[in-house]
């Protein structure tokens, strides 16, 4: 039985089946997309798509329908999964360590997610200039841009009001409106430039 499509299931993804396989199914994809944007190794992808589902479904009985919607709430988990890997990849600076505990997958496996990455090979270098902004501002414009948050969505996995996500994201474009560097992008001094001319 498929669960319908509000808020109201979602605190059970972590003791109801079916609950689950409907939460999942409503959002493979678009986490797919979010893990692949993120990492070139499909290994790593993988694991960061089973690591937020796992999340999700550890921390379910504390969602609550007032602080977003159940995609919000997801790619909050999302972002921290994310973060948390960052982290741990900065650490490990040998590649034993960086492959340490990870599952093989088979060639299918490998050759669906180097497709999904080739995808989105077109998206890097635009991803590269929003990288190189303040991370407040790159957060909301990848919540919104990328991931195709709406603003009040992208505000609550940040923890924001509107009003402040509305300004970060009009700073935000307002600075890759600015032509890239050729050396390194300091899209804030571009943007600067403009406004005096």
């Amino acid at each position: 039985m498929r669960h319908p499509p509000d808020d109201r299931w979602v605190a059970r993804i972590g003791e109801d089946p079916e609950a689950f396989e409907s939460f999942y199914r409503e959002h493979i994809d678009a986490i797919v997309r979010y893990a692949t944007r993120r990492t070139r190794d499909p290994h790593i992808a993988a694991d960061l798509v089973a690591d937020i589902f796992l999340a999700a479904i550890e921390n379910a009985a504390a969602y609550r329908e007032e602080r977003g919607s159940p995609t919000a709430w997801l790619y909050g988990i999302a972002r921290n999964v994310v973060a948390d890997e960052q982290r741990r990849a900065a650490r490990a600076q040998a590649a034993e360590s960086r492959l340490a505990g990870r599952r093989l997958l088979d060639g299918d496996d490998i050759a669906r997610l180097e497709q999904r990455i080739d995808a989105e090979r077109d998206c890097r270098g635009l991803l590269g200039r929003i990288a190189a902004l303040p991370p407040g501002q790159r957060a909301l414009l990848e919540l919104v841009a990328v991931d195709g948050l709406t603003l009040p969505e992208a505000a609550a996995v940040l923890g924001i009001t509107t009003v402040a996500a509305r300004v970060r994201l009009h700073r935000a474009r307002r600075a890759l409106t600015g032509p890239p560097a050729d050396d390194s992008p300091d899209l804030t001094r571009s943007a600067a430039l403009m406004e005096t001319q």
